[in-house]
């Protein structure tokens, strides 16, 4: 069988869960080299997966065995990582987001196209089975076309305040994976954005410029309406749900469990705590998104996620900012940048 020789960029937490997936749970690909700034992680992860270490990203894209690269990094490397692979030959998938930059992105871009290698962005979410259910809906229209979207996504505990410095903010550090998943299910561009934000969780927030509780309104092209509530402390656990309401009917996806036990008595009916962790809930997103991703370069395949989709929530999450900062509806193509004419027209494949 044939198989994708893959090295990952960055033995952090996400290097490693993609490093475990490929070595024991791919098919279609082998894990030949892990880099990382770290000695010590890279060294540890090789040692794991028994593959070869690198300190410099840039002696890994040397090695002639590799078909791909895996970047799993701190997102302001993204883009020269991306350079480097593209003009190295080699296929990229890249974590989210690229950058928080549209005209660093727009360098990627311009690389990836030029190199004419393949470039997958990590949404992992479209690849959960119970969004791809409700996309297959939306699809074959069982319930007619749709009108509104409903997204709640919330995290069990904040983050330390060490992350929150550089997170980019809670719109492009965790709302840009609901913007991605509005988009993708309601097939159409967003045309205009209205933020509400507090911070009812987190004082420290306030001096970064940040919120801990959102909710954002978008408004489509083709007329859907959708909204999503963010919190970074649900305590009861991790908190993901989604519905689409159609001409035709609703379809909506509940929270994930550890078990389906429920507990009946004279004075209650009760259950256990939903999944706490994202790792746990989307474990199996990060094995597809992948998988996908391997087949893709197997079969010469279009990526299902490219760097135009990659592009289009870090867009809607700029618009969210200043429409939080600025307390009114923002529409895009305020804060959207016009792509270079090289640009113009291509499905970034």
């Amino acid at each position: 069988d044939k198989r994708v020789n893959i090295g990952i960029i960055g033995a952090g937490r996400i290097g490693q869960v993609h490093a475990d997936n490929i070595s024991f749970r791919l098919k279609n690909a082998n894990l030949v080299a892990i880099s990382s700034g770290s000695k010590q992680l890279a060294d540890r992860c090789s040692l794991e997966h028994g593959c070869q270490p690198y300190y410099e990203y840039e002696q890994l894209l040397e090695n002639p065995d590799l078909d791909a690269v895996c970047i799993c990094s701190a997102s302001n490397q993204h883009t020269a990582q991306i350079v480097a692979a593209a003009e190295a030959g080699k296929h990229i998938f890249v974590e989210k987001p690229i950058d928080t930059d549209l005209e660093v992105i727009t360098t990627a871009m311009k690389a990836v196209k030029k190199a004419g290698v393949k470039c997958q962005v990590g949404f992992n979410r479209r690849f959960d089975t119970n969004y791809a259910r409700v996309k297959a809906a939306i699809e074959s229209g069982e319930i007619g076309d749709p009108h509104m979207v409903r997204i709640t996504s919330r995290d069990p505990s904040p983050p330390p305040e060490e992350y929150i410095k550089s997170s980019g903010g809670i719109w492009m550090d965790c709302t840009i994976h609901d913007f991605d998943m509005c988009r993708w299910l309601v097939g159409d561009e967003v045309e205009e954005v209205y933020a509400l934000g507090a911070v009812n969780i987190v004082p420290a927030m306030e001096k970064y410029g940040d919120v801990d509780t959102s909710l954002v309104t978008l408004k489509f092209k083709n007329g859907v309406i959708g909204s999503i509530d963010n919190s970074r402390q649900a305590v009861y656990g991790y908190d993901q749900r989604c519905e689409v309401f159609g001409s035709g009917g609703q379809i909506a996806i509940n929270n994930n469990y550890a078990n389906s036990a429920v507990i009946s008595t004279n004075e209650k009916i009760q259950r256990d705590l939903p999944l706490h962790f994202f790792m746990d809930r989307y474990t199996d997103s990060f094995i597809t998104e992948l998988n996908d991703f391997c087949n893709c370069i197997l079969e010469d395949k279009p990526v299902p996620c490219t760097t135009l989709d990659g592009r289009a929530p870090v867009v809607i999450a700029i618009a969210a900012k200043k429409s939080y900062t600025e307390g009114r509806p923002v529409k895009i193509s305020e804060v959207d940048l016009a792509l270079p004419e090289d640009l113009v027209g291509w499905d970034g494949q």
